[in-house]
């Protein structure tokens, strides 16, 4: 009886895990329609975000936030991969117990911290220096960048770490007999050993960065321009939608339904290839 209960029960909760995912999907789609149908594939390519006045519908384009979304997220994932590479490497193979598991859990503390606090951190801390190094105001793509990957850096080194983890402790031992060093060992044995977990937190912390909102709305500037250099200000589509969906109406909401519907398409596509990387790996 207890086990047709819990098997009945898994099966509803995946279930009911899918209908919400085609849910979503469903309900973006179709309050992005009248967009969809107004300016079609031009909204990609398109950098006005302009309401019209009374009656008139506007011209809404999504090609500025999708930038501003895919540089902060680059920038983001440079400043964080080989930082986070660094932790989980020091934390497995260099750190002794009594520093590795303090340091640890300090680690995955950060990606409790709420999203609000990065931002406000960043924005009176990381804003100054980088108006001092760089000029402008401080407000930017490269601000929001820096605080981006250190939200990212603990998903990525944990899931790192852990994956190191796993190395065979034969496969170390044998190396060192061989006469390897301790960089060869984690260059030849343990990051080819680990190169499943360490991509797939990667490609994890890119779908984070990706919809990151408040952090990046209080540093990335939030206004419609075309960044020509790294510290200029721009927007993202989560900042977009955060700042302009109470007050949008008709054709501007349907145009932040379809951003909307880009990211999590954009996103699903990132999550989907990590699993199906992890499957991969399994059945090989």
């Amino acid at each position: 009886m207890g086990g047709k209960l819990f098997r009945n029960f898994s099966f509803f909760s995946a279930t009911l895990s899918f209908f919400l995912l085609v849910g979503i999907f469903a309900i973006l789609f179709h309050y992005a329609q009248e967009s969809m149908h107004t300016f079609g594939f031009d909204f990609l390519w398109t950098e006005k975000w302009e309401p019209g006045e009374d009656d008139e519908g506007g011209i809404f384009g999504g090609y500025i936030p999708m930038v501003g979304t895919l540089l902060s997220t680059i920038i983001a994932m440079v400043l964080a991969t080989p930082l986070a590479m660094g932790i989980a490497i020091f934390l497995t193979e260099i750190a002794s117990v009594n520093v590795a598991k303090p340091v640890s859990i300090a680690i995955e503390l950060l990606a409790a911290i709420p999203s609000i606090i990065y931002g406000m951190w960043g924005l009176f801390y990381f804003a100054p220096i980088v108006q001092a190094t760089f000029g402008g105001n401080g407000v930017g793509l490269l601000t929001a960048g820096i605080v981006l990957a250190i939200m990212i850096i603990p998903f990525m080194a944990a899931i790192t770490r852990d994956s190191m983890n796993t190395t065979p402790s034969v496969l170390k031992e044998s190396a060192y007999a061989m006469g390897a060093t301790k960089f060869e060992v984690i260059k030849d044995v343990i990051m080819p050993y680990s190169k499943g977990g360490i991509i797939g937190s990667i490609i994890l912390a890119l779908g984070r960065a990706l919809g990151e909102t408040m952090a990046v709305a209080f540093l990335i500037g939030s206004v419609m321009h075309l960044p020509s250099k790294i510290t200029d200000p721009t927007t993202s589509i989560p900042v977009l939608l955060a700042n302009n969906f109470a007050e949008a109406e008709d054709l501007e909401m349907s145009s932040m339904y379809f951003l909307a519907l880009i990211l999590f398409v954009v996103s699903f596509i990132i999550i989907s290839l990590a699993k199906f990387y992890f499957l991969g790996r399994k059945v090989n």
